[in-house]
């Protein structure tokens, strides 16, 4: 059961087609996992289109989700069996098993792998990040905005714990360390604006290293 939702600014950017594929696929990956949110959104949706029918000359052009979907099919492939399951966006963008993909140990409980080139054009960095069953990040705050959802296991921190599908945004208020809950390794997608910046006398050490 997700307990952190994207907050109704967030929604309504994503209901409006405003967000890039980034933040678009992790409020898509959100809500098919959040009834409620999903509910938030179709009342969106059908409050803009009641507005669109107001304005019938104004053109609607696809949102930024429907657009990196477009692109993850530009791909040709096999014609699929009959009775192949549906791929999700992230099993189209990643694979069928994160655990398999090149990580890098950026510190020792944690890994990471870079897919920014994923998303063309967008100036922001796109990051996965592996924090190591029971292992602990350092403590670290963040030099812009980092969005992110757990897409495996679960991590805790001074605002609580986060479960998979759940989602969070940070800022340069925010000082966090997240632990590791549970028996797995908890795997995160981030968009950084700016690279973070762990704090205390051995983190300031590090950060020359830290992108």
């Amino acid at each position: 059961m997700t307990r952190h939702h994207p907050d109704s600014l967030s929604l309504m950017e994503y209901s409006a087609g405003n967000l890039s594929e980034p933040h678009a696929l992790c409020i898509r990956l959100h809500l098919d996992q959040c009834g409620h949110c999903r509910s938030r959104v179709d009342t969106l949706n059908s409050l803009g289109a009641v507005m669109m029918e107001q304005q019938p000359n104004v053109s609607v052009s696809d949102t930024s989700f429907e657009q990196l979907l477009a692109r993850l099919e530009e791909t040709p492939e096999a014609r699929p069996e009959r009775d192949t399951p549906r791929l999700s966006p992230l099993q189209k963008l990643l694979g069928d098993d994160m655990n398999d993909l090149p990580w890098k140990r950026q510190l020792p409980d944690v890994s990471v792998v870079d897919i920014s080139d994923k998303f063309p054009g967008q100036k922001e960095r796109v990051i996965l990040q592996k924090l190591a069953a029971g292992g602990k990040a350092p403590a670290h705050t963040h030099r812009g905005t980092e969005t992110t959802i757990v897409l495996q296991g679960a991590f805790s921190d001074a605002k609580g714990v986060f479960n998979q599908w759940d989602f969070v945004v940070l800022t340069d208020k925010d000082v966090h360390k997240p632990v590791a809950i549970g028996h797995e390794d908890c795997i995160t997608l981030s968009i950084l604006s700016a690279p973070l910046k762990l704090t205390g006398p051995f983190g300031r050490l590090l950060n020359p290293f830290i992108r």
